[in-house]
């Protein structure tokens, strides 16, 4: 049973930061590409950020470009979201995915919510 565990969720202020971290237990981490995905109340799902296998290329959705961070530590075999100047809007329940397959692409995983693998989610909630 593959698990993947999320961190890092909670209630911030506008403008304020949180970092959000996620692993999980497919074998060869570090051949998988990941990503955060979000969904508030009453909307569907929307990727936020997504990086490939190797943690050099990214893929960011407009709306928080220069924002937020997407890493990922394949030694640590940790993927981390850093979140700067939260905004209302960011409120939502937060999933990390991990690829259907081995060595994908940022954009692909974002754009076609290419995800094997789902954590449980966790919520991160911004007051105005």
């Amino acid at each position: 049973q593959v698990q993947v565990a999320e961190s890092g969720g909670g209630l911030v202020q506008v403008g304020g930061s949180l970092r959000l971290s996620c692993t999980h237990s497919v074998s060869f981490f570090d051949q998988y590409a990941m990503g955060w995905f979000r969904q508030a109340p009453g909307r569907e799902r929307e990727a936020v950020a997504c990086i490939d296998w190797s943690g050099r290329t990214t893929y960011y959705q407009d709306s928080v470009k220069g924002r937020f961070t997407i890493t990922k530590y394949n030694d640590n075999k940790t993927m981390n979201l850093q979140m700067d100047n939260l905004k209302p809007e960011d409120t939502a329940v937060y999933y990390c995915g991990v690829d259907r397959a081995q060595y994908g692409g940022a954009n692909y995983v974002c754009k076609n919510f290419d995800v094997g693998h789902w954590g449980q989610g966790t919520q991160v909630t911004v007051s105005s």
